[in-house]
């Protein structure tokens, strides 16, 4: 065969081979490229990150708090004052509160089954003397006897108790020359019979009402002479009863004159 006619043999083979290839599509790099994109891997799901305030410790300002929360009650003050004197009546009276003068009252009289207990809220000024008193005495770090060398039991007997965290300190005397102990006491027996002429008003309101007339008079008797702890603490109390009728006129229209004197 001649040159020529091999070579053209060989050009017609390649024509018929590029035809068989030319029914295949060829796909380019890129589109593979979106064919993955259009078909992306799952998603694999991350599991959210832990708190900061979950992995920390507690702040110290928290902790800080808390240890103040602990070290005040350690350290709570209560104060403590007694009356005895068997022949009186109430034979009994024990004042007990703490330094936001909450606490309670404690009567016991003659004929009585058992103490009369009343809560306590002392009234801010009242409170304000009184705290005064005690830190004028500086209770808890003095080794001080109140008792007077001369001795009147026939008056009672004051008992005086201070606590503090693990502090206690009592002392008892029946009659003392110290200004700041007997400034004390009187602010306590004032208190004393405030609450107690209360509390005996709302027994004969509710169950003797005649009897109020009498415990009115008591009460502006120690209006006018300083004997109440605080009496504008009292107005609401008078003021009410000043228009319960079940009290007789006379007891309603001194409790009126009263408040209209405290109101001044």
């Amino acid at each position: 065969m001649s040159e020529i006619k091999r070579k053209l043999l060989s050009a017609a083979a390649l024509v018929c081979l590029g035809a068989a290839f030319g029914s295949v599509q060829v796909v380019p790099a890129q589109r593979k490229t979106n064919k993955r994109a259009e078909n992306p891997t799952p998603a694999v799901a991350v599991p959210p990150a832990k708190s900061k305030a979950a992995t920390q410790p507690s702040s110290p300002t928290a902790t800080t708090a808390k240890e103040t929360e602990i070290a005040a009650a350690a350290v709570a003050v209560q104060y403590t004052y007694q009356f005895t004197q068997p022949q009186f009546n109430p034979h009994l009276i024990r004042i007990e509160h703490d330094a936001a003068g909450r606490g309670k009252v404690s009567f016991e009289r003659r004929d009585d089954a058992a103490p009369l207990v009343e809560p306590l809220e002392i009234a801010p000024a009242a409170l304000v003397r009184i705290k005064a008193a005690w830190d004028a005495l500086a209770f808890l770090d003095s080794t001080e006897n109140y008792q007077a060398e001369k001795q009147f039991p026939h008056l009672g007997t004051m008992r005086l108790r201070m606590t503090r965290g693990t502090q206690e300190r009592a002392a008892e005397f029946n009659w003392t020359h110290n200004p700041d102990a007997a400034a004390l006491v009187k602010e306590y027996r004032r208190l004393g019979d405030q609450q107690l002429l209360v509390f005996e008003i709302t027994l004969a309101r509710q169950y003797q009402p005649s009897e109020s007339v009498k415990l009115v008079k008591r009460l502006e008797y120690l209006f006018t002479h300083d004997g109440l702890s605080d009496a504008s603490q009292l107005l609401p109390f008078l003021r009410e009863l000043s228009t319960d009728e079940r009290l007789p006129l006379i007891a309603r229209n001194r409790v009126e004159k009263l408040v209209k004197q405290i109101d001044k």
